[in-house]
């Protein structure tokens, strides 16, 4: 265990669990988020009870928060604040490219090193240590600090050296979901219109060419057994999907599936709000 004092802010769904899991390594963890810090503290950790108090306290600061606007607003305050300590800040949120190079060069004028370091996983990974993470950001500076990494991830990728890579493969990742999880439910809803049983079309998908992560985890695991329970809002993923758009046209690339699946996302955001993302199988299959 080393010396250094490591700082966590925001404990959503996302980001408490990954909390818990660095603080249960025994590194030394401070806290904050603005929705109630000490309700929502694991233990083992020290609450603070604003930016400004939490960035004067701590070496390392983690960022998991829940959209680019909050997140650059926490970036700014690190910017402006004349007691901060924070030297390395390590964006584990998903905000976008853009976000991702504005809160770079925010940074990089006040000398503190920021990296973009999306995570993928959803909660179940969260908590049990099991997310992937797309460090983009030196290589160097990801091996010193890998061993904390590792105490609340299991996969570690160095995918590049810029801001804004990371969260350019987290987004395209998340298009992916987003679109198995829509297709896949226009197919179980056909075969379900033919009499199949659901739970054997997902066995016979599941080891043909149709396999995904949508027949081989969330239609068995939370749509066939009713719970709707993956813990990712559809509003977050239809955040995920618009970002990866919006990239997409800046860049010129193809977008004609993208097209079509942001608006299934945005209207079963719209029909269902503050569902889990899972229930959009809900929202396809009784469109008819």
């Amino acid at each position: 265990m080393n010396n250094l004092k490591y700082g966590f802010v925001g404990l959503g769904q996302m980001g408490g669990p990954m909390a818990e899991n660095i603080a249960r390594k025994g590194y030394n963890l401070s806290v904050f988020d603005k929705a109630g810090t000490n309700e929502r503290a694991p233990k083992n950790t020290f609450a603070f009870d604003s930016i400004n108090e939490i960035a004067g306290a701590v070496d390392i600061l983690f960022l998991s928060l829940p959209d680019a606007n909050a997140s650059l607003e926490v970036v700014k305050k690190l910017a402006t604040t004349n007691s901060c300590t924070t030297s390395l800040v390590i964006e584990l949120s998903t905000i976008g490219v853009d976000a991702a190079k504005d809160a770079w060069q925010i940074l990089n004028s006040s000398n503190i090193t920021y990296i973009d370091a999306p995570v993928s996983g959803g909660q179940s990974g969260a908590k049990a240590g099991t997310i992937t993470i797309m460090w983009a950001g030196p290589r160097n500076i990801l091996e010193i600090h890998k061993k904390i990494m590792m105490s609340f991830c299991k996969n570690l990728f160095h995918v590049g050296n810029n801001a804004g890579q990371g969260q350019a493969l987290k987004i395209l990742n998340n298009f992916l979901s987003g679109t198995a999880m829509a297709a896949t439910s226009e197919a179980v809803a056909f075969g379900l219109s033919q009499g199949l049983d659901m739970k054997t079309l997902l066995n016979v998908i599941n080891v043909s060419t149709g396999q995904n992560t949508a027949t081989s985890d969330k239609f068995p695991n939370r749509i066939l057994t009713g719970s709707f329970d993956a813990g990712f809002k559809t509003s977050l993923l239809t955040k995920d999907m618009k970002l990866y758009l919006e990239s997409a046209r800046v860049s010129k690339t193809p977008i004609d599936i993208a097209n079509a699946v942001m608006e299934l996302w945005n209207g079963c955001n719209n029909s269902l709000p503050n569902s889990d993302f899972t229930e959009i199988y809900n929202f396809i299959s009784r469109k008819n």
